[in-house]
């Protein structure tokens, strides 16, 4: 009787191990935007976020801090730390809440003009890989999603082969235009 209880106790004290580790990893999001500042002597970088929030992100220092961060979109970044461009078009990458944001990586997108847009979903078509939002001014935009455009949810941040959008949910879209067509860089789903 005391050797089940002895294993039961130990079976408990493992999961609950396992399941305060799996808690412990920080779920990176992203934000796209232009960087305004950087202060390396605070270790923080200042970002004219395009959806308005904070835009003063602190800086990891420390890269032993468990990060679910997607190995593909992370291979497409360099760390926040040596980024150095200031008023370069930039995605943040981060983990955080309002009051405490801190950035981990930074995919730099340039100085160019992009296309920006929030709207709802009216299609998403990962055969064709497009899609079509309906912007807030009752106009269809259509995007074309390469392997390149990332998008942000609930579960943090991944290439857009594995983001799913419902017909109607709400996103920012950051993009740029060549030879007269939008592709996306970046997608946010809005009710994160």
């Amino acid at each position: 009787m005391r050797r089940e209880l002895f294993q039961a106790s130990l079976l408990l004290g493992t999961l609950t191990f396992a399941a305060t580790s799996a808690h412990a990893q920080q779920v990176v999001h992203a934000l796209a935007g232009k960087v305004t500042a950087i202060y390396p002597a605070t270790n923080s970088i200042k970002i004219a976020t395009d959806d308005g929030s904070m835009g003063l992100f602190e800086i990891m220092v420390k890269a032993n801090t468990p990060l679910n961060f997607d190995k593909g979109v992370k291979a497409m970044t360099v760390p926040a730390g040596s980024f150095t461009k200031a008023d370069d078009q930039v995605v943040l990458f981060f983990y955080g809440d309002d009051s405490v944001r801190t950035a981990v990586a930074v995919e730099d997108l340039g100085v160019s003009p992009l296309v920006k847009s929030v709207g709802t979903v009216v299609k998403l078509d990962k055969r064709e890989h497009l899609l079509t939002i309906k912007n807030s001014d009752g106009v269809e935009e259509t995007f074309h999603i390469d392997a390149k455009t990332l998008g942000d949810g609930s579960q943090g941040v991944v290439k857009c082969d594995k983001f799913d959008l419902d017909k109607g949910a709400k996103v920012r879209v950051t993009a740029i235009t060549e030879n007269g067509a939008q592709t996306a860089l970046f997608i946010r789903a809005l009710s994160l």
